[in-house]
């Protein structure tokens, strides 16, 4: 669903632009850039304007928060690092799957430890899962929705049964908060949490969490390879990019990442070229979309729903709003995966315009008798709102006034109150994955638990996201892909579901976020992970 720390990411890119005039006045090349910050301790600082709500991995459920959680503790699975391949973390192998899909048997790392010294197995690892699930944090839906029990079978070994298979549990079980947390130092109990803490059994200790910093120790019992670097020092721009760029433009830390305006990594990017500092580009799994409500005139009209698709100039919308530093979407899959299709990709798009007219005349639309769309996106976002207008002004130069769109801004928390009621045409919103499989960028959008082909979907992600799509085809092919462990069967039924999405349209897909990390010369080592979680371990001074 969408989730109330993705909305609010609109508020921090208004206030990023309205800085940015500030901020891009300068020369950059004219900063002193040779030797970054770092002091000869060994130690890395780190720039971003992301600030962490909580470290409680049972409540944690925005970017800046797992950030550091996925740094101080760790879960059962992991990344390859600059990758979407699984593998063992905590776990000692892959699980044991049995032939129904339903229960699963998770051999565990030995010889580790927590920060606190207490010693990590079975126990402790189905103690820390069950606290996500129990607390009643923001994202324990992800594991109570899934897991039916969790029982320890071994000193080193999990048995963990689900209420129904599902083919993405293990890369659920890499989400960053499903982490082993020490069981001295927490409890289980609804509302049980601590936002100031983490104690994990990754390679860092937490030694501060301030409102501005965070100062991470190397934790010297780690089981694994140690990080090489002496620690990492976080300073904290709240909201801030003017204040950002700044910094690392006058050497006040090492690295940057996480955010800048637009226009200032446009900027920052050229004077990369130019040898003062590096860049490292990461193609990013954060998807942007439009919502078209089908209970809603004149999108109830799958042809006016079609046509909009058509007049999605992509290239033109980035180029123009986000400066080129996204890449073309035409599914909601985003091109990491394998199962990806094109879906909304033409063979010519010279004739997309033709073709909306001809949709939307045939729909019974005229200059007389416009097709009006109110397009909704959070207040606070310039990229949405120039996508508005950037769509507007598409139809208003070439469709001769056969269709209409109203962009209309609304407040985020309010956005996300409404959506699932039914009062927007249309809106603009981005997805952030809780975990780096297909499934999460279509179960959450397309499933419908009620509905009819009525009233559309009565509840669900469908419902939540404001489509109100409804399909029993759908829900079927969602329900198969989730049971099916063979991957090429599963891309087979990954496809059909793109396919659908593509003749109904309920949503339309515009473009997956590229991701920049900025550093100084004398650092290196530094990495981009698809699953929006930065590895401090790998950061060194050269």
């Amino acid at each position: 669903m969408v989730q109330i720390k993705k909305l609010l990411k609109y508020i921090g890119l208004g206030l990023i632009c309205c800085s940015l005039i500030i901020a891009c006045g300068g020369n950059p090349s004219n900063q002193n850039t040779s030797n970054g910050s770092s002091s000869e301790n060994g130690r890395i600082s780190i720039g971003t304007t992301l600030k962490a709500r909580t470290l409680d991995p049972a409540d944690s459920y925005e970017t800046a928060g797992l950030n550091l959680i996925y740094n101080i503790a760790e879960s059962l699975y992991t990344y390859t690092l600059g990758t979407t391949e699984l593998v063992p973390l905590l776990a000692e192998d892959m699980p044991t799957i049995s032939d129904d899909g339903l229960v699963y048997k998770i051999p565990l790392r030995q010889g580790v430890t927590f920060h606190d010294d207490t010693p990590f197995n079975a126990e402790a690892m189905k103690f820390s899962l069950d606290r996500f699930m129990q607390n009643g944090g923001k994202p324990s839906f992800l594991l109570s929705d899934t897991i039916r029990e969790i029982q320890v079978t071994g000193e080193y070994e999990l048995t963990i049964t689900l209420y129904k298979p599902f083919s993405a549990f293990t890369a659920l079980l890499a989400f960053p908060g499903a982490c082993a947390v020490s069981p001295q130092n927490y409890t289980i109990g609804e509302g049980e949490f601590k936002p100031s803490e983490l104690i994990g059994t990754g390679p860092y200790k937490l030694s501060a969490f301030n409102s501005d910093s965070v100062s991470l120790e190397v934790f010297e019992n780690y089981w694994g390879e140690k990080p090489v670097n002496k620690g990492i020092d976080i300073q904290i721009y709240a909201g801030n990019s003017a204040n950002l760029y700044n910094s690392f433009l006058t050497n006040a830390i090492d690295v940057a990442y996480q955010t800048f305006a637009p226009e200032q990594i446009t900027t920052l990017l050229k004077e990369s070229e130019n040898g003062a500092f590096n860049v490292i580009e990461g193609s990013g799994t954060v998807v942007s979309y439009m919502v078209l409500n089908r209970n809603q005139p004149p999108l109830d009209q799958l042809n006016v729903r079609k046509a909009i698709a058509l007049l999605m100039n992509r290239s033109l919308m980035i180029e123009r709003v986000l400066q080129g530093q996204s890449e073309p979407l035409y599914s909601l899959i985003p091109t990491v995966f394998d199962s990806y299709q094109p879906v909304f990709q033409t063979e010519n798009e010279n004739d997309n315009i033709q073709q909306a007219k001809q949709l939307l005349t045939g729909a019974g639309y005229s200059p007389s008798n416009p097709a009006v769309v109110e397009v909704w996106y959070p207040s606070a976002s310039k990229t949405r709102s120039g996508v508005a207008s950037t769509l507007k002004a598409i139809a208003d130069q070439q469709l001769e006034g056969i269709i209409q769109f109203v962009p209309s801004g609304v407040e985020s928390a309010t956005a996300f109150s409404n959506l699932g009621k039914g009062i927007y045409s249309s809106f603009l919103g981005d997805w952030y994955p809780d975990f780096l499989d297909a499934d999460n960028y279509i179960q959450p959008f397309l499933q419908c638990v009620q509905g009819n082909e009525t009233e559309g979907c009565l509840e669900g992600g469908a419902q939540t996201q404001g489509s109100f799509f409804y399909s029993e085809k759908m829900n079927e092919l969602i329900d198969q892909q989730r049971q099916e462990d063979d991957l090429a069967k599963r891309k087979a039924i990954f496809i059909q579901i793109q396919d659908i999405l593509a003749e109904e349209v309920p949503y339309i897909p515009l473009w997956q976020n590229k991701d920049y990390a900025f550093f100084h010369s004398n650092i290196e080592g530094v990495k981009i992970n698809p699953s929006q979680q930065f590895p401090f371990w790998t950061i060194k001074n050269n």
